[in-house]
């Protein structure tokens, strides 16, 4: 595998955690380029949509992560290639590209005529430099894959952007799209030793938004772009509130306050069935944005064998769990990852509640029920198990209640265990488990980052997964399509790699999590970005 993968596992788990904590309690940004006395001053007959956020914004440093936040930083900042429904890559900043036959080489034809918010051009010397930037500070951003592969960068005229990379990647084009850190400030922008790693002079962008009104830890006000090359905003302005608070944000929301509610675990499951039920507003879910997973430890004995992961899929009715947990707003999963991901679109059996088949199993792996007991034993071991769960998730601890009833009725103990989340995190990254909740990464960083933690140990799921018998095979597979330079070859491998994945049975998808909009109904164009980080509101307009 490539060596730039075992480095990249920490900031990966960084990851996950910024993802995992978003209503975690707000940061204070430590540079403020722009503040404001008063939120969202308007002038009469200005279109402005009003929306909250859990957490400040952050000091809007594109190549920089928390406390800036993603959903704001795509707002400014954009990428050379955008990420489309279903994974197709689209021209952006970069108009056009080429791939040298040997996969190391990618020339980029930069757009004419675009200018950042400040009126300078955007051309490839800019480019060039956003990645010297990067590049100084290359440890911060391996995760990325083609980073850590990057040989060098070359502004070959004007118009034309080079990079090389050390060996074929083929995520590179993909990995592009992501909002942060590849993505561009303005020359003005830059601090005099252009170490934008500790701060940058002003948040210069080519995006449709300026921030032009910012309170830290209170609001910041995105104004539009007037030199933006693209489609301008139907309204003038974004004013982002910052309410930690899920049942705060729904008040003011319900007052009139806010004009709507979009992403993630923004409000309770509940909170959103009240308001759709009231009929008074617009609301919506999204397709699948990632997988909500259980990964099964391999490395416990009783786990090894096949029979007993079966049995315990088989032992949860699974749509029952779904709908009662999550009020049916969620779906029930049955691929490991959504169908709407490149190379998922696979063919699945799934695996049915079925409590008989379940005791069956446990039967064949020589887990018997002896006369007057409830749970299992072997060897005279009991059968008995640990979930770890994050306790301040709302919907990780109703599940792990749920499954420890429904095991309960097939012979297995299941004791389960909330954690902060950097211990639970520990706990994975140490092999310190038995069974664990995860989730993937979505759009844009799947389905290669995650075959990648599959392969790569110091994150925890290969580790999870060190005893399959083919794990040797499979994770031959996966360096071979992560380096293949052949379309129909690495569609054959992703095939192949979640297949045996789906049949071993070592993760067990549950339910594909979605965004949800709650909208005051003059509100139109609100609609989802392809991007998981990305956000919706250019196409936003007010309806009079």
């Amino acid at each position: 595998m490539h060596t730039r993968t075992r480095k990249s596992m920490v900031l990966l788990v960084a990851a996950m955690l910024l993802l995992s904590s978003v209503l975690a309690g707000c940061s204070k940004a430590e540079n403020t380029p722009v503040q404001g006395n008063a939120a969202a001053s308007q002038t009469a007959g200005e279109k402005v949509v009003t929306l909250s956020w859990p957490r400040d914004i952050g000091p809007m440093n594109p190549h920089v992560y928390n406390p800036s936040q993603l959903i704001a930083q795509s707002m400014i900042f954009e990428p050379l290639v955008n990420y489309g429904e279903g994974g197709k890559l689209e021209p952006a900043l970069a108009e056009s590209w080429t791939i040298s036959e040997d996969g190391k080489e990618y020339i980029f034809k930069i757009r004419q005529g675009v200018n950042f918010s400040d009126g300078t051009p955007f051309n490839a010397a800019i480019v060039k430099k956003n990645f010297d930037a990067i590049m100084k500070n290359v440890d911060n951003h391996s995760w990325l894959g083609f980073i850590a592969l990057l040989d060098k960068t070359e502004a070959v005229d004007e118009s034309t952007f080079k990079l090389t990379l050390k060996e074929p990647y083929y995520p590179t084009i993909q990995e592009l799209s992501v909002v942060r850190p590849v993505r561009f400030l303005g020359e003005a922008g830059f601090p005099d030793d252009g170490d934008t790693s500790k701060a940058v002079k002003a948040p210069i962008g080519t995006g449709p938004w300026m921030l032009t009104d910012y309170k830290t830890d209170e609001y910041a006000t995105f104004t539009r772009n007037p030199n933006y090359w693209g489609e301008q905003p139907k309204v003038d302005k974004i004013v982002i509130r910052i309410i930690p608070d899920g049942d705060t944000r729904v008040l003011a929301f319900e007052k009139g306050e806010l004009d709507l509610i979009y992403g993630e675990g923004m409000i309770s499951l509940d909170a959103y069935k009240q308001l759709e039920a009231s009929g008074e507003y617009e609301t919506k879910l999204s397709a699948p944005v990632a997988t909500r997973q259980l990964v099964l430890n391999t490395a416990n004995e009783a786990l090894a064998d096949l029979n007993v992961r079966l049995a315990l899929q088989a032992g949860f009715n699974k749509q029952a769990m779904v709908d009662g947990v999550t009020s049916g707003l969620e779906e029930k999963a049955d691929n490991l990852l959504a169908t709407n991901l490149p190379y998922t679109n696979i063919s699945v059996t799934p695996i049915p509640y079925d409590v008989e088949k379940a005791k069956s199993y446990l039967d064949e792996a020589g887990w018997k029920l002896p006369e007057g007991k409830t749970v299992r034993e072997k060897d005279g071991k009991p059968l008995e198990l640990e979930l770890i769960y994050e306790k301040s998730e709302q919907t990780q601890k109703p599940m792990a209640e749920t499954l420890q009833a429904e095991w309960a009725a097939i012979g297995v103990k299941l004791n389960i265990t909330g954690l902060d989340l950097t211990e639970q995190i520990k706990r994975f990254r140490a092999n310190d488990f038995d069974l664990n909740f995860f989730s993937n990464y979505g759009s844009p960083y799947d389905p290669h980052s995650f075959i990648q933690i599959t392969a790569e140990k110091g994150f925890g799921i290969s580790e999870a997964l060190a005893n399959l018998p083919m794990k040797a095979q499979l994770d031959q597979q996966i360096h071979d399509a992560l380096v293949s330079t052949d379309e129909k070859k690495r569609e054959e491998l992703y095939g192949s790699i979640l297949t045996t994945m789906q049949e071993q049975a070592a993760i067990i998808p549950i339910s594909y999590v979605k965004k949800m909009i709650v909208a005051n109904k003059k509100l139109g164009g609100v609609e989802f970005p392809a991007n998981r980080d990305g956000n919706a509101f250019t196409s936003l307009q007010i309806n009079e």
